[in-house]
């Protein structure tokens, strides 16, 4: 079903998106995951430019999909247009985008990072160093975005989080977290290396950081402690507070600042 759906997006995106861009399918055969992996590719319109185009990797949330993108965010194709950049949506499935411990058919990470953006880069015409870079991502993505970032301070220039799980610990019996990790309270160790918490000390100082949620969201007090830690060490970041719950609507209010943030990061803005 999944195969067949993709095509059908590609035809809704271009049908509300005309003279926009384009949206890709880009298929890379992974060893890290064992096997095909799509992920859905924004190229804005006019992209034939002799300029290496900026790319922002999109990261979905638990239970979503690629194809999620057209419901929450249908107006890529014009956002990538008006910016001039490039957006990248890869599948994460339910990974929690890590390296599963154990699992050598499940290193998301690995995939991402040693697999999907060399694709990119050599597919397309991209600046092909972290200044030319961003990640974020809602929700499972948002954790996923803040993870990668700061584990691969090499890759990625900017990074964001909306709705973001930066915490799992007071989640323990959710979202398959412990099939992944194991129990929570026989393996806190486990728990706390995989949260985006533990990963700080990798913060770069240069690193540009986006993160916001909405008041009523499940997450709201794990980002409201991310937020404090990260004023405590001094890491300059972009914290936004909303009214609003763990939903799509807020999302579509919230994911807009994060592209103008990295196409001012990129240096796009017009002064």
């Amino acid at each position: 079903m999944k195969n067949r759906l993709f095509p059908l997006l590609l035809l809704a995106f271009a049908s509300l998106t005309a003279a926009a861009g384009r949206v890709d399918t880009l298929c890379v055969t992974s060893t890290a995951v064992q096997r095909t992996m799509k992920s859905l590719v924004v190229v804005p319109d006019g992209c034939a430019c002799a300029d290496s185009l900026p790319v922002v990797y999109l990261l979905h949330g638990y239970g979503d999909s690629p194809l999620s993108w057209q419901e929450i965010l249908p107006e890529l194709p014009q956002i990538a247009s008006r910016y001039g950049l490039i957006i990248v949506c890869p599948d994460g499935e339910k990974s929690w985008y890590w390296d599963w411990p154990g699992r050598e058919d499940m290193r998301y990470e690995t995939y991402l990072t040693r697999e999907l953006v060399p694709a990119v880069d050599s597919r397309y015409k991209t600046r092909r160093d972290r200044t030319g870079r961003a990640i974020t991502g809602l929700s499972m993505g948002g954790h996923g975005a803040l993870w990668l970032a700061l584990r691969h301070p090499d890759l990625f220039g900017a990074c964001g989080s909306t709705s973001g799980g930066v915490d799992l610990r007071p989640f323990p019996d959710n979202w398959n977290l412990r099939q992944i990790l194991g129990p929570r309270d026989s393996h806190p160790e486990a728990w706390l290396a995989h949260c985006v918490v533990s990963q700080l000390d990798n913060v770069r100082p240069d690193l540009a950081i986006v993160l916001d949620c909405g008041t009523d969201d499940f997450f709201f007090a794990v980002n409201e402690a991310l937020h404090r830690e990260l004023t405590r060490r001094g890491v300059a970041h972009d914290y936004t507070v909303r009214p609003g719950a763990h939903t799509r609507p807020y999302w579509r209010r919230s994911l807009p600042h994060h592209f103008l943030f990295f196409a001012d990061f990129f240096g796009l803005l017009q002064s």
